[in-house]
C-alpha cells in the first residue's frame, strides 16, 4: 500500500476526513489523527466494508510541555466544540501527560514521552502505529505493508504482552481476516 493509497482510503471515512480538514483549527502542537480511526478504516475498506464500521472512537494526539489537567481539559473542550457536529466519539490526549495517569490506568509505569509521535510509536501492535498530522503529514514507523496485508505484530517497543493478546483478539473478532504474525 502506497502512501497515497492509505491517504486516500482513510478519507473514505467521513469523519476522518473532516478531523483531518480541521487539525490545524484545534492550535495544538505536533497534532496528529491516531490509531483505530486509521487502520480500522483500511481494514474496513479491505472487507468490503463501510468505511466507518467497527469504529469506537477517534484518537487525537498532541504535545504541550503543560502538563497540567487544566490545560489539557481546555483543549478537549475546544475538540468538543470544533467537531460537535461530527456525531463522533473524539478523544484528545497530550502525549506529555500519559506518564501521569497510564499507571493508575493499567497499572504499568511509562517514561514521559517527547513528542505525540512517541506516542504513536508505543502502540501495541507495529502495524498500528500510524498517525496523519497537519497538511497530511503521514507518520508510518514500521511501514503500511503490514497494515494492508492484515498482518499483526507485536510492537518491540511496548512491552504489555497482556494488553497486546487482548488487542489482537479484539481487532481479529471484528475482522477474521487478520493474522498474527511472529516478530521478523
Amino acid at each position: 500500500m502506497t502512501q497515497e493509497d492509505f491517504l486516500r482510503i482513510v478519507r473514505l471515512n467521513p469523519v476522518n476526513a473532516a478531523l483531518l480538514d480541521r487539525l490545524p483549527e484545534l492550535g495544538t502542537s505536533q497534532t496528529h489523527l491516531v490509531a483505530g480511526a486509521l487502520f480500522q478504516t483500511v481494514w474496513n475498506v479491505l472487507s468490503g466494508q463501510p468505511p466507518g464500521d467497527h469504529l469506537r472512537d477517534y484518537d487525537l494526539f498532541y504535545w504541550d510541555a503543560d502538563t497540567s489537567y487544566e490545560a489539557e481539559d481546555a483543549v478537549i473542550r475546544r475538540a468538543d466544540t470544533l467537531f460537535a457536529d461530527l456525531g463522533a466519539r473524539i478523544e484528545v490526549r497530550n502525549q506529555a501527560r500519559v506518564h501521569l495517569w497510564f499507571p493508575g490506568k493499567h497499572g504499568l509505569h511509562r517514561p514521559p514521552l517527547h513528542s505525540a509521535r512517541e506516542g504513536i510509536d508505543q502502540f501495541l501492535v507495529e502495524c498500528t502505529c500510524v498517525g496523519i498530522g497537519v497538511g497530511s503529514d503521514l507518520y508510518a514507523p514500521f511501514g503500511l505493508d503490514d497494515l494492508a496485508a492484515g498482518r499483526l505484530r507485536r510492537n518491540p517497543r511496548n512491552h504489555t504482552p497482556g494488553l497486546y493478546a487482548a488487542k489482537v483478539a479484539d481487532y481479529q473478532a471484528r475482522w477474521p481476516w487478520l493474522r498474527e504474525v511472529e516478530e521478523g
